[in-house]
């Protein structure tokens, strides 16, 4: 119910045909802007914060600009980058020109072949326009010019800096963004030394060693001397002043791309329902990037695929996006979160003392909508057994009476509350914004009957518990429901995300804040001074070696007790209902999302290193800021 600040999304084009092709069978050359656009606001649930484009013109001349950037801040920074860019066009040409694609091709601005575009979440804190992807790294030399986008967090920022450092560098900027680009930049300048070489080496001159440097240049040989440092997830775009272009996954396959081609074009996307709504292709059409696979097109467009570092062993695609952040749609996740309320019937039954006849079933908020359905399918078919049942045990043959009262019997669905105003940033009394916090949500009077029927509600998550505490929980009782039942899509989020979302310090969870209390309840207080100094002994060992201690803080207690306490804290004061809260077992999650095991948000296991050690920090800093 709260919202999170989660993976960015990011978007590739590569034309294979000239501007003029797409004018004669588009109607327009600014078929590719079209597309970028519209693969951009599809995936805008991936970026409310900016957003910004880069485009290379593969055939400028000498003298001539052919890298192009814009970028801009805010909620509507999509279309903004897209009209200052059709602006410009207006004010600068006349229809004719802006109609000629040929015209367009050596005069206009983004009138190129290759096209990357960024919608940004800050998992950082840090905002502001430097803080905009694409980045661009300029140099006089084409070949040399790079422009980088992604949807990552690096963990290892320390490590990639003081590369950098050793070879020489002085990085003027402490940012993962930053460092990306002047690492990959560093190798792609030894890319094109090494090809300045070969070329001298074979009797070329001026512009013969330039037009060999830009008809040669291997992105692969950059990307795997590049990679291999960077822990963390990520899906990476890139493009270069000389026409190559890439993008690829990391080896744990945390972060998800999807990839389509034709005889005309080649697209990369965060979100395979993107690609399949502007490219208006099936499912099957669309293919996923795999683990440590990159995506190359050189600048004759000629497409490969390089495995630039071995998968790891394992595969940890992200639960997180399957339950939350993508965008429901796609045909794979819309029925894994089915699965994922169907999967909560048998507790969901256990919490209303199996009273189906006095249970209304609703959803808050919409995101929680698909694992709603899939919840109220599975409650229909186990009405159904219980009508089968009901119907075997007559003696004789049912009456219509009998048989009509008992196929009357429905799953009671209402839609009992709605999100009706948001908070303003304007009033910033405490007070003041509380009581309008319990305000955001209001009511369906009447929609279920007072002090008699059960109340489910299904969430996709819950995180702090804040929404819940300040605002459902309270409107919720007014209705006087028996018991109100809150259920959780996901399992209890008990650990940190250092992998794009912005979940990194263990007391915004109140999974955490429950085990706490627990452990201080119980007289178990010396578990967490052993805790932290285990987590200090772990920064000791090699990377490698490190283990998550946290996990030691919840090993005293059920996934029961847990939701126990959690209720407690969550509770407002002068509530009448009685309140459970019922969360997805582990095991419910993987048998909704086979293919997407990575659960480290839920269990603690993390896939790379740096997680097990930032994890480790991460209680470290709860610690000291708690205990000072």
């Amino acid at each position: 119910m709260e919202p999170l600040n989660h993976d960015c999304g990011v978007v590739m084009i590569r034309l294979l045909k000239p501007l003029k092709y797409y004018q004669g069978k588009y109607g327009t050359w600014q078929y590719p802007m079209q597309k970028l656009y519209l693969m951009m606001e599809k995936q805008k649930n991936r970026g409310q914060e900016g957003a910004g484009i880069a485009c290379v013109k593969m055939n400028a001349k000498p003298g001539e600009e052919y890298m192009f950037r814009e970028r801009a801040l805010g909620s509507s920074a999509i279309p903004e980058v897209f009209n200052t860019t059709y602006m410009s066009y207006a004010k600068n040409y006349t229809k004719e020109q802006i109609n000629d694609a040929d015209f367009a091709t050596c005069n206009m601005p983004f009138a190129g072949e290759l096209y990357i575009g960024h919608l940004r979440y800050s998992t950082t804190g840090k905002n502001g326009i430097s803080y905009l992807h694409p980045f661009l790294r300029r140099n006089n030399w084409k070949a040399k010019n790079l422009a980088l986008c992604g949807n990552f967090s690096m963990i290892n920022n320390d490590e990639v800096y003081n590369e950098l450092v050793e070879k020489g560098q002085h990085p003027r900027r402490y940012a993962d963004s930053y460092f990306l680009l002047e690492h990959m930049g560093h190798r792609l300048d030894r890319e094109v030394e090494r090809l300045f070489n070969i070329a001298e080496q074979d009797g070329k001159v001026n512009r013969e060693i330039t037009d060999y440097i830009e008809n040669n240049i291997d992105i692969a040989n950059v990307l795997k001397t590049a990679c291999p440092i960077w822990d963390g997830g990520y899906v990476i775009e890139g493009i270069t002043g000389s026409g190559e272009s890439f993008a690829i996954r990391d080896p744990w396959g945390i972060r998800t791309a999807f990839w389509y081609k034709s005889d005309e074009i080649v697209v990369v996307a965060s979100e395979r329902p993107a690609i399949q709504t502007a490219m208006d292709v099936e499912a099957d059409d669309v293919h996923e990037l795999l683990p440590g696979q990159a995506l190359i097109i050189n600048r004759r467009g000629e497409v490969r695929f390089e495995q630039i570092m071995e998968p790891k062993k394992g595969f940890f695609s992200c639960s997180f996006e399957r339950i939350y952040t993508s965008r429901g749609n796609d045909c794979d996740i819309y029925k894994e979160r089915k699965e994922l309320g169907r999967m909560l019937l048998q507790p969901v039954l256990k919490s209303v003392n199996y009273d189906v006849e006095n249970t209304v079933f609703s959803f808050i908020p919409n995101t929680a909508e698909v694992a709603y359905f899939g919840l109220v399918e599975g409650f229909e078919d186990y009405l159904n057994e219980q009508k089968i049942k009901r119907i075997a045990e007559f003696e004789q043959r049912p009456t219509s009476e009998d048989l009509q009262k008992i196929l009357s019997q429905r799953i009671r669905t209402e839609k009992v509350a709605i999100k009706d105003i948001k908070l303003r940033t304007f009033i910033t009394e405490g007070t003041s914004r509380d009581d309008l916090a319990a305000h955001v949500y209001d009511i369906t009077y009447g929609s279920i009957v007072p002090h008699k029927d059960n109340l489910v509600i299904i969430d996709d998550s819950i995180v702090r518990g804040t929404t819940l505490k300040q605002s459902i929980l309270s409107i919720l009782d007014r209705l006087n429901p028996k018991k109100i039942v809150i259920v959780s899509s996901s399992p209890q989020i008990r650990y940190p995300d250092f992998y794009g979302i912005d979940m990194e310090s263990m007391d915004q969870f109140v999974a955490f804040k429950a085990a706490m209390d627990l452990l201080q309840e119980r007289g178990l207080w010396n578990r967490v001074i052993d805790t932290y100094n285990a987590c200090k002994e772990q920064l000791l060992l090699p990377l490698e070696q490190m283990e998550n201690k946290v996990k030691d803080i919840y090993t005293p207690f059920s996934d029961d007790d847990i939701s126990k306490k959690i209720v407690e804290l969550l509770l407002p004061k002068n509530i009448k209902s009685e309140v459970e809260i019922v969360f997805q077992p582990i095991e419910g999650l993987h048998k909704a999302c086979p293919n997407h095991p990575g659960d480290w948000y839920f269990t603690g296991n993390y896939p790379t290193p740096g997680g097990v050690k930032r994890v480790n920090m991460a209680f470290i800093d709860y610690y000291e800021k708690y205990n000072k």
